[in-house]
């Protein structure tokens, strides 16, 4: 469908990618990875044709249609929720208003036998034809149904959409993508903006999604859920496996090892001959055998083992003073935007060290909430701060408030006290900012640098109370990770806004859900409330349905249920069998590298019967696997 060749593009002198080739295929789901910077949205532009790549060609399918979502768009002025949606539907717009103008000119035409009235009855047929083949009488009710799934209420649908946030503006921009019949969907963080109602929604719609799926997200349990092929760009080149994040991950430890292994194995035969020719270039009798092992160290590939990027942030969250025991009391608090009412009489307490999640649908108060004890906006009702209370705060949008004019160093600079400036170049390093990086412009920087540097920034103000929206937004999975672990260890205050279900687990102890208006409070972590909510993990959902016994199905579906379960018994069988072969190898290999004399031929000859097996049981558990998937 299309296939990339010998792609490169660099930018002021470095490769982003070099010489890189791959395939994207009819039905595809597609995770691509890679540190910030690493060049994931670049790739992206270059797929849609919103750039060119310094070399190589990309090859498609005639007539191929390709969405892409990206992080910035543009909205016309003076359009509903609706009116912008239907924008994805610009043939069908076209046909209506041909046949409302058909049907005006009919219906102030005097002559109904005239050859003009004749004439506009056919072409209004043909209309009619066309209009319902391409879904006309449909795609009002299919808009509506793909809103409701990304969270718009239908009392919005006529709203303006100049009153909506960026986020929500994002939504409509994906509603008009998931609408359209793209054969290729490129999805650039999809999921920042969505709650996670509406992320698991969204998994479930990709996963039934007719063509292919290209998305760049640092969601791990998004792309564990959606995606069944990982492509990772690093040190510009790319890794493609046909496995799902977590498991390429260990795939490629795994492979790592071997090549780490393998080369150390070629290593000790190039020492081993080098010796060999040193002992007989000295004997004129041997010199022909010298140059031969000479001609096979120059023939001999040598073994390159893969980079690996091990760079990541190094984050501490001191805490600046001990606060009283009360953090925040909030008393009959309310919150209206003009004739909204976000929050209604919400009464909170709110104890030192608590560690709290925000969860809830957009638009329901939570960055409300955190803006107000911040001090940010006004608001009806107490809110009492306790003593020595200083609060640290990192708003959804704070990488927007960076000024794109001054370097990296100077906005550090510019926001440094006369007791912390000497520490900036240190503060940056942590946050990988290092060398000549310091020099770079902000407005070069990719929405995950940014989000880094406003991570930094955060560090040269005293805080023992830490309020985080969307921390995550653009960070690259190793970042989130060493930022969740750096909030594990963080012994002050902590408030946490965030849909990414997997970097909440173990950073909470109460989740404060916000639904129409006011606050439900869970005592307990994420998965607590996911359980107790029942919207967690789609599949686990589908495993928690109720069990259809044998008599309420037909013959049919009762004979391909006990198939499905054979299969599936087999295929786990046999994924057994193939753990305890790949560790009898694994085993034999170190036994020969350390001992290579020490064993017999029986022993090569079991060795061998265990390598054959493995490899008949691995083609055995992709037959029973194919078998599984047909049915």
């Amino acid at each position: 469908m299309l296939n990339v060749h010998n792609l490169s593009i660099s930018f002021q002198g470095d490769d982003l990618f070099k010489n890189i080739s791959y395939r994207i295929g009819s039905k595809d789901r597609i995770g691509l990875i890679g540190k910030n910077g690493a060049g994931k949205s670049t790739m992206l532009k270059i797929l849609s044709n919103e750039m060119e790549g310094d070399t190589g060609e990309i090859a498609t399918d005639k007539d191929l249609k390709i969405g892409f979502l990206k992080q910035d768009i543009d909205f016309e002025e003076g359009r509903t929720v609706l009116e912008e949606t239907y924008e994805a539907f610009i043939d069908i717009k076209i046909i209506e208003k041909k046949i409302e103008n058909i049907n005006d000119k009919l219906s102030n035409s005097k002559d109904t036998e005239s050859k003009q009235y004749y004439q506009l009855m056919v072409d209004l047929q043909d209309l009619q034809d066309k209009f319902e083949i391409i879904g006309g009488y449909s795609y009002e009710g299919k808009t509506e149904k793909i809103l409701t799934g990304l969270g718009f209420k239908s009392s919005e649908f006529n709203k303006q959409t100049t009153t909506l946030s960026g986020g929500w503006r994002m939504r409509i921009e994906l509603a008009k993508l998931l609408l359209q019949d793209n054969d290729i969907l490129l999805l650039d963080e999809p999921t920042n903006h969505l709650d996670i109602d509406s992320i698991i929604w969204f998994e479930s719609f990709l996963k039934n999604y007719a063509g292919a799926v290209l998305i760049v997200s640092h969601d791990k349990m998004f792309l564990d859920n959606v995606t069944k092929r990982t492509i990772e760009i690093s040190f510009g080149k790319i890794y493609d496996y046909k496995k799902p994040y977590s498991e390429y991950l260990i795939l490629r430890e795994e492979m790592r090892e071997q090549q780490l292994a393998t080369q150390k194995n070629q290593e000790k035969e190039i020492q081993n001959t080098e010796k060999l020719i040193n002992k007989f270039r000295a004997k004129a009798s041997k010199a022909s055998m010298a140059q031969s092992l000479i001609k096979k160290l120059d023939r001999m590939d040598r073994v390159q083992v893969d980079k690996e990027d091990n760079s990541v942030m190094n984050v501490h969250f001191p805490i600046s003073v001990n606060p009283g025991k009360v953090i925040f009391e909030i008393k009959d608090l309310s919150k209206n935007y003009d004739k909204l009412e976000v929050l209604d009489s919400v009464n909170l307490i709110l104890l030192r060290n608590s560690k709290i999640a925000f969860v809830g649908q957009n638009g329901q108060g939570k960055t409300t909430l955190a803006k107000i004890i911040n001090s940010e906006i006004s608001y009806n009702g107490s809110l009492k701060i306790g003593h020595n209370v200083q609060i640290g705060y990192f708003a959804q949008n704070q990488a927007d408030y960076l000024d794109d004019n001054k370097t990296v160093l100077q906005t550090m600079e510019d926001s440094a006290t006369e007791k912390n400036r000497s520490k900036v170049r240190d503060i940056l390093g942590s946050f990988l900012f290092r060398g000549s990086e310091v020099d770079k412009y902000v407005k070069v920087l990719s929405g995950g640098e940014r989000n880094r540097l406003a991570l930094a920034k955060l560090l040269l103000l005293p805080f023992n109370v830490l309020i985080m929206d969307e921390p995550t937004n653009h960070l690259d999975i190793k970042s989130k990770n060493v930022l969740k672990e750096a909030l594990k260890r963080f012994e002050g205050t902590l408030i946490l806004i965030s849909h990414d279900r997997d970097f909440l687990q173990g950073l909470s102890e109460m989740v404060y859900e916000f639904k129409d208006k006011n606050i439900k409070e869970y005592i307990g972590d994420i998965d607590y409330y996911l359980e107790k909510r029942n919207i967690g993990d789609i599949r686990e959902i589908e495993r928690k349905k109720e069990v259809i016994s044998p008599k309420k199905m037909d013959k049919d579906s009762y004979k391909k249920m006990k198939k499905k379960k054979s299969l599936s018994n087999k295929i786990k069988k046999i994924e057994t069998d193939i753990i305890e072969l790949e560790e009898a190898i694994k085993k034999n290999n170190l036994d020969l590298e350390q001992n290579p004399s020490e064993y017999d031929e029986k022993f090569f000859e079991e060795y061998q019967l265990r390598k054959n097996t493995l490899a008949l049981s691995i083609s055995k558990w992709e037959d029973l696997q194919k078998q599984l998937e047909k049915l």
